[in-house]
């Protein structure tokens, strides 16, 4: 008998829910057939077989969570024809305190976690002596620190599952990393030759003040205390589905031309409606774009997600009075909220690229 064990699918997580099996007991598989659908971290992803061989058992039922290298299923003798890679990235191990007066071996182990979970179990006041690590080789997770924790649960008492879970789990390591801070103001858009399009406005917009203000199209390592700037805008862009918030990406948005951002932006809509994103549409953001206001909303604290330093929010258009020339005007007014992370961000950068994406949105085309 072989097991084929649950790998990291790129994304570097320590699980994943399964989402649906498209395989039973007794099927003869192929080598590269899916074999069942997981959802991590806001992407359906289909694992396929690694060799042919016939299914003996398999390890969970659809809503279950599997850790990154625990047993999915059994099979006969196969031929394995490829490994897909796996990486656990974690601190180097530390004891646990001095005068901890715990018994049992746990007292006296070195304990093994990841950074992020390291950093969450400190701003949750989880004990990593008492937390036992369901990662590669006893690694202690994000979840593990979070299990520990009091249980995050839906209003009917039942356990976030899918979106809602990954959510949970992206913002408790928010909270956790970064110094949050927020700036707020109005663009002037009344003289907006066309009212359309105000996505692709704000687009732009992040775009040019990115080349003002460089500092926050960037990524910051903690560990390594150094920050990364970006020359190209990978942009996230959240959508709101009935499944909770996805947030795909859209590549070197800054450079496409304006008939290609509508493209780009209508198909990563689509395809997160769709629950159609592969892992590498979700991930390595440099900037992010929420545009709350086509829902409703005025100003707001936008959460930074690691590594990106940096979030605009975009409110509701509204028209209020506005003094110009000794005369009160009605004008069109955008609200924007400008989160960063005060760690790598200085208020003077961050302040300057709001004022950059403001001037921008302010020219009429």
């Amino acid at each position: 008998m072989t097991t084929f064990h649950l790998p990291d699918l790129g994304e570097g997580l320590s699980e994943a829910e399964i989402v649906a099996w498209h395989v039973q007991v007794g099927d003869r598989v192929a080598a590269d057939q899916p074999m069942l659908s997981v959802e991590t971290a806001k992407a359906v992803v289909e694992v396929p077989a690694p060799f042919a061989g016939t299914v003996l058992a398999l390890h969970g039922a659809a809503g279950d969570v599997i850790a990154t290298g625990a047993p999915l299923i059994d099979f006969d003798d196969g031929t394995v024809v490829g490994e897909i890679p796996r990486s656990n990235v974690e601190l180097p191990p530390e004891p646990v305190a001095s005068d901890d007066r715990r018994d049992g071996p746990r007292a006296s182990a070195r304990v093994r976690a990841m950074p992020a979970a390291r950093a969450l179990a400190k701003r949750l006041a989880v004990d990593l002596g008492s937390v036992a690590g369901t990662g590669r080789a006893g690694l202690i997770t994000i979840d593990d620190v979070l299990g520990a924790a009091p249980r995050a649960v839906d209003a009917a008492g039942q356990p976030l599952r899918g979106l809602r879970r990954a959510m949970r789990a992206s913002m408790a390591l928010a909270h956790a990393q970064v110094a949050l801070s927020t700036v707020c103001d109005d663009a002037d858009v009344d003289d907006w030759e066309h009212a359309g399009g105000c996505t692709q406005r704000l687009i732009r917009a992040i775009a040019a003040a990115a080349r003002v203000e460089p500092a926050l199209n960037a990524w910051f390592d903690p560990d390594r205390e150094a920050r990364t700037l970006h020359s190209r805008l990978d942009l996230a862009i959240a959508v709101d589905t009935a499944d909770g918030l996805i947030v795909p990406v859209i590549r070197d948005a800054g450079a496409l031309a304006p008939q290609a951002l509508a493209a780009a932006l209508a198909e990563r809509k689509a395809a997160a409606h769709a629950r159609k994103l592969a892992p590498e549409d979700l991930r390595d953001a440099t900037f992010t774009l929420s545009n709350y206001g086509t829902v409703a909303g005025r100003y707001a604290i936008p959460q930074v997600v690691p590594p990106a330093v940096a979030i605009l929010g975009a409110g509701r258009v509204r028209v209020e009075p506005v003094a110009r020339d000794g005369r009160i005007l009605a004008r069109r007014r955008l609200p924007l909220s400008l989160s960063f992370d005060h760690r790598c961000v200085t208020g003077g950068e961050a302040c300057r690229f709001l004022a950059a994406v403001i001037a921008d949105l302010q020219e009429p085309r």
